[in-house]
């Protein structure tokens, strides 16, 4: 490392918040209601865009009747799911559905009590950014929902796959612009190597997690590695 950061920008499944909470409880609860969202709010502009979207992709989802277009679009949504695609659409129409849940009280989202901690802390003396597979609203919700509470305001923005790919060098490279900062000085964390080399690459400072690890970490040669947002704190700003 040759500088302190002085922006930080972090994934979100597997660095501040459990996989399984993800793939466990969000990913079924999503893949069994969108039917019934998708009859509920058919007529909706929101949704519609979504049908449109998906149609781009899978033209043979369009039917003529709107009862065969919604059990079309469902189960290219649900093989989505299972093939775990980052399909915008998808992930757009996934973040209206667990809205409701959150909203329902069925969970609240998990979250690493170290990250807590130090989202908290780090929240005082520099900028906070997140980037993630999942839509921006699926992020706002994650964290307006969180097992700490409503944490939302710590951080400044949020960024989704319409930056572009994760393991995309592109995609840092449209964020650090959209941000205004230089690429040097963000600071990303994930769990993910092909996201961290991607990184690197657009010349981020990185640092790879790796939670549930017995013992220390195993760096990249590109980079450095930590069990936790402890480790990170003491690599990065100690």
């Amino acid at each position: 490392m040759t500088q302190t950061p002085k922006i930080i920008l972090t994934d979100i499944e597997g660095t501040t918040s459990s996989i399984s909470f993800v793939k466990e409880v969000l990913f079924p609860y999503a893949r069994e209601a969108i039917q019934g969202y998708l009859e509920a709010h058919f007529n909706e502009a929101h949704v519609q865009t979504i049908l449109q979207q998906v149609f781009a992709e899978v033209p043979a989802a369009e039917k003529v009747s709107q009862e065969d277009t919604i059990l079309a679009v469902t189960q290219t949504l649900q093989g989505w799911i299972d093939a775990d695609e980052k399909k915008t659409p998808l992930k757009t129409l996934q973040g209206y559905i667990w809205q409701q849940g959150y909203q329902q009280g069925d969970y609240t989202a998990h979250m690493y009590p170290d990250a807590i901690e130090k989202l908290k802390e780090w929240h005082k003396k520099l900028p906070l950014y997140v980037y993630s597979s999942g839509s921006i609203k699926a992020q706002d919700l994650f964290f307006t929902y969180s097992d700490a509470g409503n944490i939302k305001g710590l951080f400044k923005g949020f960024f989704d796959t319409t930056s572009g790919g994760k393991k995309e060098t592109q995609s840092y490279w449209n964020i650090a612009e959209a941000i205004g900062a230089k690429p040097e000085d963000i600071l990303f964390l994930s769990d993910l190597e092909d996201e961290i080399t991607a990184a690197h690459a657009a010349g981020y400072q990185t640092c790879w997690l790796q939670r549930g690890k017995e013992k220390a970490a195993q760096p990249l040669s590109i980079s450095p590695a930590a069990l936790n947002f402890n480790e990170v704190d003491q690599l990065f700003f100690s």
